[in-house]
C-alpha cells in the first residue's frame, strides 16, 4: 500500500508538471481540444443520420451503435489520458535521455508509461461518462449486465496497456515508436463500429489477432445481453495473458537497450 501511494504521489506530481507546461501553448491547446470535440460530435452526427435512414446497422439499432461508439471513445480517451507520455518516448531514447530514467528510483516502465497524464483528455471523460450512462439506460439494463459492462471496460483498459507497453518495447529495439503508435490507433479506430460489420478475415483479425472486439465491442455487447460466459471468460484470460508477455517483451526490450554512453 505504502508503494502504491508513492507512485501515486509521484504520478501527481509528473502530471501537474506537464499541465503546467501545456499552459505555455494555451492557442494550441484550444485548436486542439476544439479538434478533438469537433471530430467526435461530426461522426456522432454521421452515425445519427446514417441509422435515421436505414434504421440498423450490421443488425444493430440507432442507439446500440451509437452505444458502440460512446464505448470506443470512453476506452480510448482514458487510454490516452493515462498513457499520454508513451507518445513522447522517442526523444528520450533518441537523445540518449532514457539513461537518466533508468538510474532513478522509480520502475522505468511506469516513468515511460504514465509520466504525465494528459489533463485536455482529463476534461473529455465526464460528458463521455455521462453519454455512455445516458444512452446505455436507454437499452435498458439489468444490474447484471451494468457490472458486466464495467469489468470489461476495465479488462479493455488492461489490454490497451500491454498495446502500449509493446509500443514502447518496440522503440527501444526499432527506435521507431510514432509510426508505431499510429498503426495502433488505426487499428482501435476499427473498433469505433461493432466489428460485425467487417466481413472475414478482417473480423477473426480484430477478434482474436488484434483483439480490439475483446477490447471494445465485447464490453458493449455485454451491456446488450449478446456475450457468452465463454466469451467473458475468453476476454479476461487474454487480458491477461498480453498483459504478462507485454511485460515479459519490455524486459527484453531493456536487455537490448544499448544506452548513448555505450
Amino acid at each position: 500500500m505504502k508503494k502504491f501511494t508513492y507512485y501515486l504521489k509521484v504520478w501527481w506530481m509528473m502530471s501537474k508538471n506537464a499541465f503546467l507546461a501545456m499552459l505555455n501553448h494555451r492557442v494550441g491547446v484550444v485548436v486542439f481540444t476544439t479538434g478533438k470535440v469537433l471530430r467526435f460530435a461530426f461522426f456522432g452526427a454521421f452515425l445519427y443520420f446514417l441509422l435515421s435512414k436505414t434504421n440498423t446497422l450490421a443488425g444493430y439499432t440507432l442507439h446500440q451503435t451509437l452505444f458502440f461508439f460512446l464505448t470506443f471513445n470512453l476506452i480510448d480517451v482514458i487510454a490516452q489520458f493515462l498513457f499520454r507520455e508513451a507518445y513522447r518516448f522517442r526523444p528520450l531514447i533518441v537523445s540518449g535521455s532514457f539513461d537518466l530514467i533508468l538510474v532513478k528510483p522509480i520502475n522505468a516502465l511506469f516513468r515511460s508509461l504514465m509520466g504525465g497524464a494528459d489533463i485536455l483528455d482529463l476534461f473529455l471523460i465526464p460528458p463521455l461518462v455521462f453519454a455512455v450512462y445516458y444512452v446505455g439506460s436507454l437499452l435498458d439494463p439489468s444490474a447484471s449486465q451494468v457490472f458486466l459492462y464495467i469489468v470489461l471496460v476495465a479488462n479493455g483498459l488492461v489490454i490497451a496497456t500491454a498495446f502500449h507497453i509493446a509500443v514502447l518495447s518496440l522503440g527501444i529495439i526499432t527506435l521507431e515508436i510514432d509510426h508505431t503508435i499510429m498503426i495502433y490507433r488505426d487499428l482501435t479506430n476499427l473498433g469505433r463500429l461493432p466489428i460485425d460489420i467487417y466481413g472475414q478475415p478482417l473480423k477473426g483479425i480484430l477478434t482474436y489477432l488484434v483483439p480490439v472486439g475483446v477490447m471494445i465491442t465485447l464490453p458493449a455487447k455485454a451491456m446488450m445481453g449478446l456475450v457468452t460466459p465463454v466469451g467473458v471468460t475468453v476476454s479476461f484470460a487474454l487480458g491477461f495473458l498480453m498483459i504478462i508477455l507485454t511485460l515479459r517483451f519490455w524486459k527484453l526490450a531493456l536487455r537490448q537497450y544499448t544506452s548513448a554512453s555505450s
